[in-house]
C-alpha cells in the first residue's frame, strides 16, 4: 500500500521497511501493520487531539509530571507551545506505562520505539497467526471465561503493584492471542499514587470484567475484587501473588452526603465515557 504520510519519516529512517496495511482506525490513534526488517509489528499513529473524540479528561491527567516548569506553565495557559506539550505528554504516558508494565510482567504488546508520534510495537496474533481479535468479538465458554477473568484480574493487580491504573479496561482494550489474553491502549493509564480518581477507575475496570466475562459466568457478576484489591494496597499488603476470594465486607461508617453527590457525579461521567466507547467501537467495526 502506498506509505502514509506520518509513516514516512519512519521509512526514511530505516525504522520501517515497509506497510502492508491498515489494521484499524479508532478515536486515538490509526494502526498499521508494518514490516521492521524480518518481523512483522504494528506501527500506532497517534491522531491529533483536534481529531480525536476521546478527550484527556483531567481525572486521567491529574498526577502527571512533565519535564519542566515551563511546560507545566504553557499548559496551564493553554497556549500553542502548551497544548503540544499536553499532546506530547497524552502519547507518552502509554509509551511509559507499556514499558513499566513489559517489565512488570503484565501481558501488554512489547513496545519497540516511539518517533515522531508514532509507536512501533509487537503485533498480537491468534492461533491462526493473524491479528488477533478484540475479547468483545470472542465468543466464550463458561470454563474459558473463567480462567480469562481470573488472568485479567492478576493482570490488574500486577499493574496496581508496579504502581498503575489502566483507567478504561474493558472488553475492547483486550485482545485474545495465541496465548491468552493481552491487555491494549493505554494512554489514559493513571499514577496510582499520584491520582486522586485512581481508586474510582480500578474500580470500574474490575467491575467491567466482571460485567463482561459475568455473561458468560453469571457467578462473577456478584464479586467484589475491586474493592478487595484496593483495601489491601491502601494498606500497603498487595503483592502479585496475594490469595483474593472476590469478597469484600463493607464497614459501616456515617453517611457522607458529599461523597454521595461527588459519586452520583462521578458515575455519571463514568457512564457517559463507557457510552463514548461503546459509539466508537460500533464505528470502528462497521465496513
Amino acid at each position: 500500500m502506498k506509505i502514509p504520510n506520518r509513516l514516512q519519516p519512519l521509512v526514511e529512517d530505516g525504522l520501517i521497511d515497509d506497510v502492508t496495511r491498515q489494521l484499524m482506525s479508532g478515536k486515538e490513534a490509526t494502526v498499521y501493520v508494518v514490516v521492521c526488517d524480518d518481523e512483522v509489528r504494528c506501527a500506532k499513529v497517534y491522531k491529533e487531539a483536534d481529531k480525536r473524540s476521546f478527550r484527556q479528561s483531567v481525572d486521567y491527567t491529574e498526577g502527571r509530571k512533565v519535564k519542566n516548569s515551563r511546560q507545566a506553565r504553557a499548559m496551564q495557559k493553554g497556549s500553542k507551545y502548551g497544548r503540544a506539550s499536553q499532546e506530547a505528554a497524552w502519547q507518552s504516558a502509554e509509551v511509559d506505562a507499556l514499558y513499566r508494565l513489559a517489565n512488570a510482567g503484565v501481558r501488554v504488546p512489547t513496545p519497540y520505539n516511539f518517533y515522531e508520534g508514532v509507536l512501533l510495537m509487537e503485533l498480537v496474533t491468534g492461533d491462526d497467526g493473524n491479528a488477533a481479535a478484540r475479547l468483545n468479538d470472542v465468543q466464550l465458554s463458561h470454563e474459558t471465561a473463567l480462567e480469562y477473568h481470573a488472568f485479567l484480574i492478576q493482570q490488574v493487580v500486577r499493574m496496581l503493584c508496579a504502581g498503575i491504573v489502566h483507567g478504561d479496561l474493558s472488553e475492547f482494550n483486550i485482545l485474545v492471542g495465541s496465548e491468552g489474553p493481552v491487555i491494549i491502549d493505554l494512554p489514559q493509564a493513571v499514577d496510582a499514587a499520584g491520582n486522586n480518581h485512581a481508586k474510582e477507575m480500578l474500580l470500574r475496570d474490575v467491575n467491567n470484567l466482571a460485567t463482561y466475562f459475568g455473561q458468560f459466568a453469571p457467578e462473577l457478576k456478584a464479586s467484589q475484587y475491586g474493592k478487595e484489591i484496593w483495601a489491601l494496597y491502601t494498606r500497603g499488603d498487595l503483592k502479585i501473588d496475594s490469595p483474593l476470594t472476590g469478597q469484600f465486607a463493607e464497614q459501616e461508617k456515617a453517611v457522607d452526603m458529599r461523597g454521595v453527590m461527588r459519586e452520583i457525579e462521578n458515575a455519571k461521567f463514568q457512564e457517559a465515557i463507557r457510552l463514548a466507547r461503546l459509539n466508537d467501537a460500533k464505528k470502528d467495526s462497521e465496513p
